[in-house]
């Protein structure tokens, strides 16, 4: 790279930088004397000229100083990317030793996940639990908690279980309910979570004949429980601490971040169809597709949990800490994969 491309990185990198610190137009007098101290005023003066007409910064309103534009933190993750390995979080041994402990309770040890994000970070993170249509049913137990209510466990072949409380209107006796579940696990035992629910079991129910209404009936209860743990479902977890940040000083900001996050499937979507192989995605501005989001960033990762995908993140102000953010999500996503690998998770009595 040439020593003048070389330059125009540092000033970019160093503008950005200052501007996340302060959210203040960033001067060029502040960059010579904080961060690029070996470069000339004149010469630095021309280089923020060329990251202007380059659409990388841009000076708003009369303002003497200047601020990134969407295309520069574009850049500037770019040019940062590299340096995110030398950063790492020693916290990630509690973390697995948490994983350890809650190793049959995956929606605690999430949730505890969620609040290390919010902590460290001081923004709202989330957690999309593990997609679990892609794997496999290895039992399905159900137990009567009240006359009409029932629990669905439906335990895959990665040892992850799923609870599903459903309410039945119709009377079934224990003897009943045995031989409908002891069938059920004969008939659906070793297909896969999504076969399960968008085929056999509508098979299952559009064949029985019409002289089996509890049967229909109980089929139609376990559709609905099968479609509901199919799915992704978004938890988010933060202090109020996140909401006292600039970008939150009027309601119009609050109202648009509030209905960010409530497009649940918006940001599946999103995370689902990023065509990205690194470790941690940054969506950000046009990316989030409406323009009242344009000011916000999603930054995730992709984890798996017994070898089931799912994601976890920070939703924040496009003016985020990503030189920590980053690193941060990288370590969490890695050691959740890491540590709940098949045949890695050791119980500790």
């Amino acid at each position: 790279m040439k020593k003048n491309e070389l330059r125009l990185k540092e000033t970019l990198c160093a503008l950005v930088d200052e501007y996340i610190l302060t959210n203040e137009a960033v001067s060029s007098r502040i960059l010579n004397e904080k961060y690029l101290t070996q470069v000339s005023p004149a010469t630095l003066r021309i280089d923020l000229f060329k990251l202007e007409e380059m659409n990388l910064i841009q000076q708003p309103h009369t303002s003497a100083g200047r601020i990134p534009t969407l295309h520069g933190y574009r850049q500037y993750l770019q040019t940062i990317e590299a340096q995110h390995s030398q950063t790492t979080f020693g916290d990630m041994a509690l973390l697995r030793e948490l994983l350890i402990r809650n190793y049959k309770d995956t929606p605690r040890a999430l949730h505890h996940i969620m609040q290390l994000l919010a902590k460290e970070t001081d923004q709202l993170s989330f957690v999309a639990e593990p997609e679990v249509s892609s794997g496999y049913l290895s039992k399905l137990e159900v137990f009567r908690i009240e006359p009409n209510k029932f629990l669905f466990v439906m335990s895959l072949d990665s040892g992850l279980d799923k609870t599903v409380i459903t309410k039945c209107e119709y009377d079934i006796t224990e003897a009943q309910l045995k031989k409908l579940v002891r069938y059920l696990n004969d008939e659906l035992v070793g297909l896969r979570i999504y076969d399960i629910a968008n085929k056999y079991l509508v098979e299952m129910r559009e064949n029985v004949e019409q002289e089996s209404p509890l049967l229909r009936q109980f089929l139609r209860e376990l559709h609905q429980a099968f479609i509901e743990i199919s799915g992704f479902f978004i938890h988010f977890d933060g202090s109020i601490r996140f909401l006292e940040q600039p970008e939150f000083n009027n309601r119009e900001e609050v109202l648009n971040f509030m209905h960010l996050i409530q497009r649940q499937d918006q940001i599946l979507n999103l995370m689902r169809s990023a065509d990205s192989k690194k470790e941690v995605t940054v969506i950000m501005g046009d990316q989030l597709l409406e323009s009242n989001w344009q000011r916000f960033a999603v930054i995730y990762a992709r984890y798996e949990i017994y070898e089931i995908p799912g994601y976890l993140g920070i939703v924040a102000p496009v003016r985020a800490e990503y030189r920590k953010l980053i690193p941060l999500v990288r370590d969490v996503a890695r050691t959740i994969t890491q540590t709940t690998k098949r045949g890695m998770m050791v119980k500790h009595n």
